[in-house]
């Protein structure tokens, strides 16, 4: 049944969901990926399944086998809808992905624009968390970024949500360093206006 349930929330299927509830089925369930049904709907963009079984009472934050849960791929894929969502349903913001970061940092390095500005200003996401390389999200933005105008405008808002523009790399090059050697002038202005 909890399989059912699974495949349902994966086809966006919401009154199978209910149906499969209704008779027991097991809300936080994971399949043979460590997915639960709202983490299956999250990875097929099903945002109504997701409100649907937020309402219903799933754990957005159990991680699945790739130590993703609702928010942290939402963030990492850009779907902005479900990361709003799983914000309002209290997701914790300080669960960590495989390269121990928050959802702030991947949204940063593929220039998540809008994620990047929900989370700073809609959740208590810390801009400054530093993963197992070593990175904040502006380094990320930074280092694995085009230097373009999304890239631009996630280091601006992360300047103006306070982000610390000292804290280097592991070698300790800054991120105007960084920015400097990539050629990256208005990057490079961004953080100079923002103290570094």
């Amino acid at each position: 049944m909890e399989q059912q349930l699974i495949s349902a929330a994966a086809r966006g299927d919401i009154k199978a969901v209910l149906a499969l509830l209704e008779d027991g089925a097991d809300i936080n369930a994971t399949d043979h990926y460590g997915n639960t049904a709202v983490m299956a709907a999250t990875q097929k963009n099903n945002v109504d399944t997701v409100k649907v079984l937020i309402g219903q009472g799933a754990d957005i934050n159990i991680r699945n086998n790739n130590m993703d849960n609702v928010l942290l791929y939402a963030g990492a894929e850009g779907l902005l809808e479900i990361v709003k969502i799983a914000i309002q349903a209290g997701a914790d913001t300080t669960i960590t992905n495989r390269f121990g970061g928050t959802a702030l940092i991947p949204a940063s390095d593929r220039g998540h624009v809008d994620i990047v500005q929900e989370l700073l200003t809609n959740s208590d996401i810390d801009v400054d968390h530093i993963n197992h390389l070593h990175w904040t999200a502006l380094l990320e933005a930074v280092t694995l970024g085009d230097g373009g105008g999304n890239y631009q405008k996630i280091v601006q808002l992360l300047v103006d949500h306070d982000a610390d523009v000292s804290i280097g790399d592991r070698d300790g090059v800054t991120p105007l360093e960084h920015a400097k050697r990539r050629g990256f002038k208005e990057i490079e202005l961004i953080l100079i206006n923002g103290g570094a």
